[in-house]
């Protein structure tokens, strides 16, 4: 199971005012990773540069986190990486459509819920989502029984995710507000609807080179078993409102742009 972490110390998914964090007692750079880890990292399909140890597993493209366990799992299959920033898919889809996916966030009064705020936040991502009349829909439920849960964090990221598995999305939308802190309902709604992105099988619009949107370095991580199926119809050329880039600005907004549009509807 691959889960992303969006880490402080990465900037990962969305404020540059965050990255003067230092890194904690349990994070290790690249450079302090064994060339087997690293050469495992690579293998799976993401970049080993700036990767680093956290939380039992591994952090990389600032914002990835994979289990030991997925070092040492092997993809099955070979992929080449075609043009620059178009939209991209994992392996893995959600199966059975048409099909409504039940969402339940954990807000309200008490020190481990979201904001209140974030109800109407999720209710704009989902309402995003259900105007693009996809074989997807989202439906927000009030019991924690619904397929994806978006609850609490107070880790050291921002929000986190993952990929579906068995044709189920990931069931669990993890947010640091406190981290994130007073931002517009749409940049909320946007960071929620990013997430997800990834709970149905969306990657980074720029997981090859995040300082597209991220700024800092350069990453790419070359041509081949980058584990990300291109999306025909997307473009060349760099997409630079994408609701999946890597990184979004404080106060910003990311509705679904025209291209991101093309990528949800040839995949649901």
């Amino acid at each position: 199971m691959l889960k992303r972490a969006l880490t402080l110390a990465s900037l990962a998914l969305f404020f540059a005012g965050l990255n003067s964090c230092a890194k904690t007692a349990d994070e290790t750079t690249s450079q302090e990773l064994s060339q087997d880890i690293q050469d495992k990292i690579l293998a799976l399909g993401f970049s080993p540069q700036n990767a680093r140890a956290a939380d039992d597993g591994y952090v990389v493209e600032g914002d990835i986190y994979l289990t030991r366990e997925d070092l040492d799992r092997q993809l099955g299959y070979q992929l080449l990486r075609v043009g620059d920033e178009e939209q991209y898919r994992t392996t893995n889809l959600v199966t059975g459509l048409p099909r409504n996916i039940t969402v339940w966030i954990d807000a309200g009064s008490g020190g481990k819920k979201l904001p209140t705020s974030y109800i109407a936040a999720l209710d704009e991502a989902i309402a995003r989502y259900n105007a693009e009349n996809l074989q997807i829909t989202f439906t927000r439920i009030s019991s924690s029984s619904a397929e994806i849960d978006v609850t609490r964090s107070n880790g050291n990221y921002l929000a986190s995710a993952g990929f579906p598995t068995g044709g189920n999305p990931y069931g669990s939308i993890k947010v640091n507000s406190n981290a994130i802190g007073n931002q517009p309902q749409s940049t909320v709604a946007s960071i929620l609807a990013h997430e997800m992105g990834h709970c149905i099988g969306f990657r980074h619009t720029d997981y090859m080179d995040r300082s597209f949107s991220c700024g800092g370095q350069a990453v790419n991580e070359g041509a081949a078993n980058v584990g990300a199926i291109l999306i025909p119809g997307t473009p060349s050329g760099p997409d630079p409102n994408s609701w999946m880039l890597s990184c979004i600005g404080a106060g910003q907004n990311r509705p679904f742009n025209n291209n991101d549009k093309t990528a949800l509807d040839f995949l649901y």
